[in-house]
């Protein structure tokens, strides 16, 4: 036998062995988390907490009481987040059967409390909720778990943050609420939180919409800004008017009546508003392929004729038909990215806006205006984009909410002059901007410049975008989260709380913590630290610290 130093390869083996018990010795270490912090996203308002563990049973029960407790939203809502807690559990284990092991749970029922029974569902809805989950030993009235809200959409964020606290141990294979007991009482810091989805430059089928709006419930964003049409596709059908989805891109890729109530329906089982959008008069090329007259010439296709009575008959049957579908209380009318060169180089709009004596600009403002009526005489509140505040503020309806986009400044301007905000500055939350870190998105603060509190309270909140030029099916998860979570804190937590201290120590580690959870949901959410988003992971490691 020869000796170990003289056999073929050994130096190789031997320096292999070595590197595979380095790497056994991190693997065995594994991700610990730092004990100091909270692992809720976004962070409540306010909570204590204390250093017991508690089991929880996989056969979980709900308990009700109050108004609401039968409502079907509140019913469902529990049934899934049942399945999300217990994934990995399904009652008791073949192998406590055999043995005829009975196991002893600290949380064998989950109470909820819901005030109202009303299921309307606006802008500023209650959301607020307490949560207590504390040992169950008989003897103290606030054992097990129980959230108390108003509403159930209160009720719904209540579950969320549960589902949050339930950790699966794989050593035990049970599921376990570490540092109990705790004491939430919570809320949201803005009404409005919302995401854009825009399905004209890419169609996304109906199930990935949903799977958007349900990982948005994780987030708790409250908003899905369904920017369905632009000028590169129409694909709504619009019964009125039947040949407007001939702007598809194909006959596959459409949306039905039907297909968008469904879309209201699942995202109201969440607690989601959908918000949609018509854009006029720019960005609507795609109109034309089912209306020719619409478009001011067969040569120079936007914006929309505004000289043709025509138009503003067709744009009243959309919101009309539409109203039916979207029962938000804002609606978006665009405005935006509006070039009126085909107005003044089209003889015949040239001649009708020469008759009235109008420039283009007044022309831009005549068509703004008249679809604001429009929205309004059907009950909603008109949204626009901020170049229609920056063009003609003075006669906006003073009802109009203001949709910053293109920097900041905007929002303190508008609330200056009593107009309500919605802050999206593009240089940090818009999400096609793959350059973005997570910091920027996350330090992007809606109120910056805004001290007043009266003109505080006329922002609404945020809305991250997500344009669809470069995304599509195949990647726009990944394009929207986890970047989106970090605006969601932003929105719902307290101010104080996300902006005083060393993000890179109090939120990033939490921030990669919920980057995995929502992985382990099944979201595909991207790495957090690579240089440009929704990139794949660079190489072998853990979720937890990429």
């Amino acid at each position: 036998m020869l000796p170990f130093s003289q056999k073929p390869h050994s130096k190789f083996s031997f320096f292999k062995l070595l590197f595979w018990v380095s790497q056994l010795l991190v693997l065995s270490s594994g991700f610990e988390l730092d004990e100091s912090l909270t692992y809720i996203w976004p962070l409540p308002s306010e909570f204590t907490s204390g250093n017991e563990t508690l089991a929880v049973d996989p056969t979980l029960s709900l308990s009700v009481s109050g108004k609401g407790g039968d409502l079907k939203i509140l019913r469902e809502g529990f049934e899934r987040y049942k399945k999300i807690i217990f994934k990995h559990v399904s009652g008791v284990s073949i192998f406590e059967k055999l043995r005829g092991i009975t196991s002893v749970y600290d949380i064998s029922e989950l109470r909820i409390i819901v005030n109202s029974d009303s299921e309307e569902l606006q802008l500023g809805v209650d959301e607020s909720y307490t949560l207590f989950v504390a040992k169950n030993d008989g003897k103290s009235i606030v054992g097990g778990a129980t959230i108390e809200a108003n509403t159930v959409y209160g009720a719904l964020r209540g579950l969320e943050t549960f589902s949050q606290l339930c950790a699966f141990n794989y050593g035990t294979k049970s599921v376990q609420v570490y540092k109990a007991p705790w004491y939430i009482k919570d809320k949201p810091r803005f009404a409005y939180r919302g995401l854009l989805l825009d399905t004209s430059r890419h169609y996304l089928p109906i199930d990935v919409i949903k799977q958007i709006i349900e990982s948005m419930s994780y987030a708790k964003l409250n908003v899905l800004h369904w920017h369905i049409i632009d000028e590169q596709s129409f694909p709504l059908e619009v019964p009125t008017y039947p040949n407007l989805w001939n702007g598809a891109y194909t006959k596959w890729e459409r949306y039905t009546v039907e297909d968008a109530s469904d879309i209201v329906s699942f995202a109201k089982m969440r607690g989601i508003h959908v918000m949609a959008e018509v854009d006029v008069p720019g960005h609507a090329e795609s109109w034309g392929a089912g209306y020719p007259d619409l478009w001011p010439s067969s040569s120079c296709r936007e914006p929309l004729d505004v000289s043709k009575n025509f138009t503003f008959d067709l744009i009243s049957g959309i919101l009309s038909d539409i109203r039916k579908i979207f029962p938000f209380e804002l609606f978006h009318l665009g405005g935006d990215e509006v070039n009126t060169g085909c107005w003044t180089s089209t003889p015949h709009v040239k001649q009708w806006l020469n008759d009235r004596n109008m420039t283009a600009k007044d022309a831009y403002q005549y068509f703004v205006l008249k679809a604001q009526e429009m929205a309004i005489s059907k009950g909603w509140t008109p949204v626009n984009w901020e170049e229609t505040f920056n063009a003609f503020a003075a006669n906006l309806n003073p009802q109009t909410v203001v949709h910053n986009w293109l920097g900041p400044g905007v929002c303190p301007n508008a609330v200056a002059k009593g107009f309500r905000c919605i802050f999206s500055n593009q240089g940090v939350w818009y999400l096609d901007h793959l350059d973005v870190p997570w910091d920027q998105v996350y330090n992007a603060e809606p109120l910056e410049g805004i001290n007043n509190v009266s003109e505080q309270n006329l922002v609404l909140g945020g809305e991250v975008c997500m344009w669809d030029e470069v995304a599509d099916t195949s990647n726009v998860q990944q394009t929207i989260w986890p970047r989106a979570a970090a605006a969601a804190e932003r929105l719902w937590s307290k101010r104080e709380a996300v902006s005083a201290r060393n993000i890179t120590l109090t939120a990033l580690p939490r921030f990669l913590y919920f980057r995995c959870l929502l992985n382990r949901r099944g979201v595909q959410a991207a790495p957090v630290t690579n240089k440009y988003a929704r990139q794949p992971p660079t190489g072998p490691g853990s979720c937890y610290e990429q």
